[in-house]
């Protein structure tokens, strides 16, 4: 159940005669050059590899490209858990189009997003993220099915804000503990198929299911089921409460999600525990938890309007003295995804 919030990656793109890709980003004052060409499937392990990744999906998948000139400002937190990825990815593959003169269905970008990053930049996340990007509603949470792709929009409740809690704790992907999770429900699954042939996936299996026909397998592999079957259904559970505008037992389900986060999943890590325990006792607060890959990064916080800035003087002051980390803290609403934007000098 994503949210797309109030933070963005913009891209500017200009066609140019040739077929080349020249990309200039502001936040790391470099430029570098691909020809459209000859532009994999060597990565560079840096910042271009998920714009890159992006042209050669999008090249492999039938849309010819026209050399373009791209000039890239992002304003997501890299690292730190808010999809900052899937933001460049979505924002790439619709300036790409759009210089390219091609109308392409806002599902299929997703998937776009999610081959790039699986396939060029090699970490093997789920769809969630590119698809919020291409979808995401003002006001709204979606409730994705990750295997059909159908969704529905969850009004989030008047009078609450989400607080993002920046540990500042860099995480990273691609190198390993995501891609770690991944193999180790994989493992589970194949499992679980000897005595239920008829699962595809983890969230097939029920917790009954998993206590009856699981309890032989590592204690690790056990528990990272144990927190995909469970999460499963609190997303489910959250919707229906979002229904109810009962944000209490969404409040309880956070408080759940990351403490399963953090004990069976083990993507936590002491500062965002910390942040978790100093949010959830101010006043104002529904609930909390860790978002994103974890091993730092955020948090979200559903907290009263009239609480916000309370909140984030109390909870910045706590952390800093618990941790000696200067957190930054951003109340943000629910926003719309990825569209073209007009420059005020063009209005």
């Amino acid at each position: 159940m994503p949210a797309a919030i109030e933070f963005s990656t913009w891209v500017a793109a200009a066609g140019r005669p040739d077929r080349i890709l020249s990309i200039y980003s502001e936040n790391f004052s470099q430029l570098r050059e691909f020809p459209l060409d000859d532009v994999g499937p060597q990565r560079g392990d840096d910042w271009t590899d998920y714009v890159r990744g992006v042209a050669v999906t999008l090249e492999r998948a039938g849309y010819r490209l026209r050399g373009t000139n791209l000039l890239i400002r992002g304003a997501v937190p890299m690292g730190g858990g808010l999809s900052s990825s899937a933001a460049i990815e979505i924002a790439t593959a619709f300036a790409l189009l759009g210089v390219a003169g091609r109308v392409v269905d806002r599902t299929e970008i997703a998937r776009i997003g999610q081959r790039a990053e699986n396939e060029f930049v090699g970490t093997w996340c789920g769809i969630m993220d590119q698809f919020i990007a291409c979808h995401g509603m003002a006001g709204h949470a979606v409730m994705l099915d990750c295997r059909s792709l159908e969704f529905s929009l969850a009004p989030l409740p008047a009078g609450v804000r989400m607080v993002i809690a920046n540990t500042m704790v860099r995480h990273g992907h691609a190198g390993g503990e995501y891609n770690r999770r991944r193999a180790e429900c994989q493992e589970g699954v194949r499992h679980m198929t000897r005595v239920l042939p008829q699962i595809r996936a983890l969230r097939d299996v029920t917790p009954a299911e998993l206590e009856h026909y699981g309890r032989n397998l590592p204690e690790t592999i056990f528990r990272r089921c144990r927190h995909v079957i469970t999460e499963n259904i609190r997303v489910g559970q959250a919707a229906e409460a979002l229904k109810r505008a009962d944000l209490a037992q969404f409040g309880r389900l956070m408080a759940e999600s990351h403490a399963s986060l953090r004990d069976d999943y083990q993507v936590s890590c002491k500062e965002l525990d910390t942040m978790v325990e100093i949010a959830v006792k101010q006043p104002g607060v529904y609930g909390s938890r860790m978002t994103g890959g974890g091993f730092g990064g955020c948090t979200i916080n559903l907290v009263r309007e009239e609480r916000v800035d309370e909140f984030c003087g109390t909870v910045s002051k706590e952390y800093r003295e618990a941790t000696g980390k200067e957190p930054v803290l951003s109340a943000t609403n629910a926003a719309g995804g990825a569209g073209e934007v007009t420059p005020s000098w063009r209005a």
